[in-house]
C-alpha cells in the first residue's frame, strides 16, 4: 500500500524549541511494544535478525548491504521447507534460503505472486494493481534485494524531493524538502516554507513537536527512541493535542498522513505507529526521498524475484492453497512438530523439515490449526484485524493534474515530458478527498501505463469510508472528486475504470496492537512466521515485509546445523517415526 513517510518534515519545526526541554511526557504510559532490546537476544537466535530490531536498527547503514549480498552462509546440512505465501516476504525468506544451499518449494493460494504487492493484466492488456505503492528512501532491505535481483537502476524512476498537497479547487500545498542541509534542517524549512497550514498551526506544531521524544533523539537517540516506543496505547490526536497541538493541523495535514500511513485517521491510530516513522526522517536526509516503479510490481519489482528464485531451483506453484498444516502434538495438545502440509484441491500431501507460514494477517488466522492456540505467541495474532481499502483506477482522455495549460491538459497526441504526459510526476496527496494518496500512473510509471493516444490513469485508493459503495458508485465518486481537486479535469472523458476491494488489507494500526505482532520464531522449532505483520521495527509496508523475509531466513540459518539443529531434530524425528511404524501391533498396545 502506500506508505506516507513524508511526515517527519514537520518534526524538524521542533528546531525552534530547546532540545533540552524536549522530553516533557506527562502521560503516564506501559511498555506494551512486542518485543524491546532487552529481550531480542532471547527471542533472536542469529544476529542478523538481532539487527532488524532495537534502536540500532534505525542506524545501521548495513542493511542495504546484507540485503543485497544474501546470507553470506552455506549451512552444513540441507534442509527441505516449505512456504506458505508468495508474497515479499516469502519471496525474500526464499532467496535467502535457497542461497544458504537449502531445497525451497512454494505454495500460493493466488495465480500470481506479491501478495498485497500483486499485479496482474486485464484480457485487455491493463495493469490492475491492489494498492499504489511507492518506495521511500528508508526501504534499506528493499532496495537491496532489488539491487540483488538486478532490478534496482533499471526499474524505479526517482522523484523530485518535494510531497504535494492537491487542495479542492486546485490550491497545492508542498513539503519542499530541496535543500542544500539535509535533516532536520531541510525538514524545517520546508515546513515552515508550507502553504497547507496556516501561521496559527505552524505555531502550534511548533510547541507540540518541540516537546516531543523526536526532538529529545537529536540529543539522546536512544532516549527518544525509548519513549516512542511507549506510546502504543495512545492515539495520535491524544499524544498531539495534550501540549499545544490543535485540531486545525490535525485536520489540514495530520490526519491525510495518518490516512495514508495506515488508512485510519489520527483519532484511532497509534502515536507509536505514526512517530516511529517521524523518529526515521529525523536521522536519515534521503528517508523522504520518493521513487516508483517505471512499470508495474510484476513487472519492476516480481519478475526479477522470480527469476532470481527460479535460476536457484526454488519451485513456486501458483493457485495452490495450503489446507492444512500437518504436525504432532503432545499429551496436552499442544503442537511439538510441523510434518508436513497439505495443498491444492487434492490436498496433496507434502513433506518437510521446516514450514515458513509467510501470510498476511487473515491469512494466518486461516492456515492456523486450532491446536496453535494452545500457544501464547499464536493466540495473540488473534487480537490483530485488518483495513479495508478499494483501489480505483481511471483512464481520461486528457492530463487530469495539468492545471496551469489546456492545450497540454488535452493534447494526447505524443510525449510531452519524461513521463510522457502533462501533469505532475509524483505521489499526490489530499485533505478534501476520500482518497488520501494517489497518483497519475501514466504519468509517475509510464513504462506500462502509459498508453500512446490515450491520456491520464489516476489510481486512487480509498479507506474504509468508501469500500462499502459498489464499483460504479467508486468510480463516479472518485470522478468527483478529481473534478473538485482538478477543476479543469471536469472537460475529460472517463474511457475505462476498475475497482479492487481488498477486505482485509494493511494490519489496523490502532493502539495497543504491538504487544499482538509475533517474532518470526515460533514455540514449534521448525515452525516459522513472515510477514509485514510480524515484529520487526518497521511497520506493515513493503519495507517491513522485506525485513521479515531476512529475518526469518536468518533465524533457520542460524538453527540449521549441529547436532539440535533443525536438520539433526528431523532425521531423529523421522527415524522414531519409523521405528514406531516397526513395532508389532501386538506389542504396540500392550
Amino acid at each position: 500500500m502506500a506508505r506516507l513517510n513524508l511526515a517527519a518534515a514537520a518534526l524538524a519545526i521542533a528546531c525552534y524549541i530547546n532540545p533540552s526541554n524536549a522530553f516533557v511526557a506527562p502521560i503516564q504510559t506501559t511498555k506494551t511494544f512486542g518485543l524491546n532490546v532487552a529481550t531480542a537476544d532471547e527471542t533472536f537466535a542469529s544476529e542478523g535478525a538481532k539487527k532488524q530490531v532495537g534502536n540500532d536498527s534505525f542506524l545501521n547503514e548495513n542493511l542495504m548491504a546484507r540485503a543485497q549480498n544474501g546470507p553470506g552462509i552455506k549451512n552444513k546440512e540441507k534442509l527441505k521447507i516449505g512456504v506458505i505465501g508468495a508474497g515479499l516476504a516469502g519471496m525474500v525468506a526464499a532467496m535467502d534460503l535457497a542461497d544458504a544451499g537449502h531445497e525451497v518449494e512454494m505454495f500460493e493460494t493466488r495465480p500470481f505472486v506479491g501478495g498485497k504487492v500483486s499485479s496482474w493484466q486485464d484480457k485487455e492488456g491493463n495493469h490492475i494493481e491492489m494498492g499504489l505503492h511507492v518506495f521511500f528512501g528508508c526501504y534499506y532491505n528493499l532496495f537491496g534485494i532489488m539491487k540483488r535481483t538486478g532490478g534496482f537502476d533499471e526499474n524505479l524512476r526517482i522523484k523530485q524531493h518535494i510531497h504535494t498537497f492537491v487542495n479542492e479547487g486546485g490550491k497545492l500545498g508542498s513539503l519542499d524538502f530541496q535543500f542544500p542541509i539535509g535533516a532536520p534542517v531541510s525538514g524545517l524549512q520546508a515546513f515552515a516554507k508550507t502553504e497547507q497550514l496556516g501561521l496559527e498551526d505552524k505555531f502550534h506544531n511548533a510547541v507540540r513537536l518541540g516537546t516531543s521524544p523526536i526532538v529529545r533523539a537529536l540529543v539522546d537517540f536512544d532516549g527518544g527512541m525509548d519513549m516512542v516506543r511507549e506510546l502504543d496505547d495512545i492515539t495520535f490526536t491524544e499524544w498531539f493535542t495534550q501540549l499545544g497541538g490543535k485540531r486545525g493541523s490535525l485536520d489540514r495535514m495530520w490526519d491525510a498522513i495518518a490516512y495514508a500511513l495506515g488508512f485510519i485517521d489520527c483519532n484511532n491510530i497509534s502515536a507509536r505507529a505514526m512517530l516511529t516513522i517521524f523518529m526515521l526522517f529525523t536521522i536519515r536526509t534521503e528517508a523522504s526521498v520518493l521513487r516508483m516503479l517505471d512499470g508495474s510490481p510484476q513487472t519492476g519489482l516480481h519478475d526479477p524475484i522470480i527469476k532470481y528464485l527460479e535460476d536457484r531451483d526454488v519451485k513456486i506453484n501458483l493457485g495452490t492453497p495450503c489446507r492444512e498444516i500437518v504436525h504432532d502434538v503432545d499429551d496436552e495438545g499442544k503442537p511439538t512438530r510441523i510434518k508436513g502440509i497439505k495443498v491444492g484441491g487434492t490436498q496433496e500431501y507434502k513433506e518437510f523439515d521446516v514450514v515458513v507460514a509467510a501470510c498476511d494477517v487473515p491469512g494466518i488466522k486461516k492456515v492456523l490449526p486450532e491446536s496453535f492456540r494452545k500457544y501464547d505467541q499464536f493466540d495473540k495474532i488473534y487480537n490483530l484485524d485488518c483495513v479495508p481499502i478499494a483501489t480505483v483506477q481511471v483512464r481520461f482522455d486528457g492530463w487530469v493534474t495539468e492545471l496551469h495549460d489546456e492545450m497540454r491538459m488535452m493534447n494526447v497526441a505524443g510525449d510531452q515530458s519524461d513521463g510522457r504526459g502533462a501533469g505532475i510526476d509524483n505521489l499526490l496527496y489530499s485533505v478534501d478527498a476520500e482518497f488520501s494518496c494517489f497518483a497519475d500512473l501514466a504519468i509517475t510509471s509510464p513504462g506500462e501505463y502509459y498508453k500512446e493516444g490515450e491520456g491520464s490513469l489516476i489510481q486512487a485508493v480509498f479507506d474504509e469510508r468508501a469500500t462499502s459503495r459498489s464499483n460504479d458508485q467508486l468510480v463516479k465518486d472518485c470522478i468527483e472528486q478529481l473534478n473538485k481537486l482538478f477543476p479543469s479535469s471536469k472537460k475529460l472523458n472517463c474511457t475505462w475504470s476498475n475497482v479492487v476491494k481488498l477486505g482485509q488489507s494493511l494490519y489496523r494500526e490502532k493502539v495497543g496492537q504491538d504487544k499482538f505482532r509475533p517474532a518470526q520464531a515460533t514455540p514449534i522449532p521448525n515452525f516459522f512466521l513472515a510477514g509485514s505483520y510480524t515484529y520487526q521495527d518497521y511497520l506493515d509496508s513493503m519495507e517491513g515485509a522485506t525485513r521479515s523475509g531476512l529475518m526469518v531466513a536468518d533465524e533457520i540459518i542460524a538453527r540449521a546445523d549441529g547436532p539440535n539443529g533443525l536438520a539433526a531434530m528431523s532425521k531423529k524425528a523421522k527415524v522414531e517415526e519409523k521405528e514406531s511404524d516397526e513395532v508389532p501391533f501386538f506389542l504396540s498396545s500392550a
